[in-house]
């Protein structure tokens, strides 16, 4: 079975059993050499989530939120790519101007930290992108889902996890953006990537983060293809959008339920068949928060317990 290879979730090298328009991958019955090299067998499963890819790192001294934003070539250099791909096949044989090939970033803009350099300049991914981040300013409108998760007056954000006590209980909670230095983390909720798990609604949209590696697979089955074909399909934890392996090199393995020829979104994820608890804690804060802020609307349903993260609603 193929597994995608990646990190900071871009796709490294893929050996597809299938090419389709629109493009498709799907899993063949071996195992790729990257992820037998990064010692998949000993590496930690989790749920992948659907949501966005941000980031915690200092801005302006402070800890503060980043959005994933890619930095992507400009028409002509996409077009010399693209016939490239279809005369060779192998994009790293292609050769970038950075500074001239590619559409101009905001100045805050950073490259991703695991991507390849050359003489100084981040280089290009596989697909012809440079991964980045941009901060999330408080008032961006472009960022306003991400921001609702973040306070910086109180440098805290809104975190979904596990509860320490019991893994089969969920928690959201505010957590210190210190604590979440140099993480990645995974923005979901009502306007993000069309709401699989169901939270808030248009009226009262309800966004959280994830950290990336927070939801550990306890029972998977063996890295064969009819094995994990059958766990997606007939098991409670298998509801899930896919699997990443976190390995010990720092690799990340993928695979998703497309590539098993499996769909997604599906009606009853298990994210949803969990029971959730709010601990917000906020009594240390001494001002109010804004009104219509989601700080404030949880602390008014702290130590409140919810059958499902659905079944959560914010008395706005």
């Amino acid at each position: 079975m193929t597994l995608l290879t990646t990190n900071l979730n871009r796709s490294l090298k893929i050996r597809p059993r299938v090419l389709l328009p629109p493009f498709k991958v799907l899993a063949t019955e071996t195992i790729s050499h990257k992820a037998l090299d990064a010692d998949i067998h000993s590496a930690i499963p989790t749920e992948k989530v659907d949501g966005t890819c941000c980031y915690v790192t200092t801005y302006k001294g402070q800890p503060y939120l980043w959005a994933r934003l890619d930095r992507k070539p400009n028409k002509l250099a996409e077009k010399r790519f693209k016939n490239f791909l279809h005369s060779k096949q192998n994009s790293k044989e292609f050769f970038w101007n950075v500074e001239e090939d590619f559409k101009p970033v905001p100045e805050c803009w950073i490259p991703a930290k695991e991507i390849e350099q050359l003489n100084g300049n981040p280089m290009p991914d596989e697909n012809g992108h440079i991964p980045g981040w941009v901060p999330v300013e408080k008032n961006n409108k472009q960022y306003c889902w991400h921001s609702s998760v973040v306070n910086y007056e109180f440098e805290i954000a809104l975190v979904l996890r596990h509860h320490s006590d019991d893994p089969g209980l969920l928690e959201i909670s505010a957590v210190p953006l210190s604590d979440l230095l140099e993480q990645t983390l995974e923005l979901i909720g009502t306007n993000i990537n069309g709401n699989p798990y169901g939270l808030g609604s248009k009226k009262h949209p309800l966004h959280l983060l994830i950290p990336h590696g927070a939801f550990q697979i306890r029972n998977l089955p063996t890295l064969k293809h009819n094995d994990l074909l059958s766990w997606f399909e007939g098991c409670r934890e298998g509801k899930i959008e896919g699997i990443v392996w976190h390995c010990s090199d720092g690799c990340l393995i993928k695979v998703h339920r497309h590539h098993l020829g499996l769909c997604w979104p599906i009606p009853d994820t298990y994210m949803n068949s969990k029971p959730v608890i709010i601990n917000m804690n906020l009594n240390n804060y001494v001002y109010a928060f804004d009104a219509k802020c989601l700080f404030n609307h949880f602390s008014k349903i702290d130590n409140q317990k919810f059958g499902r993260l659905k079944d959560i609603i914010l008395n706005v």
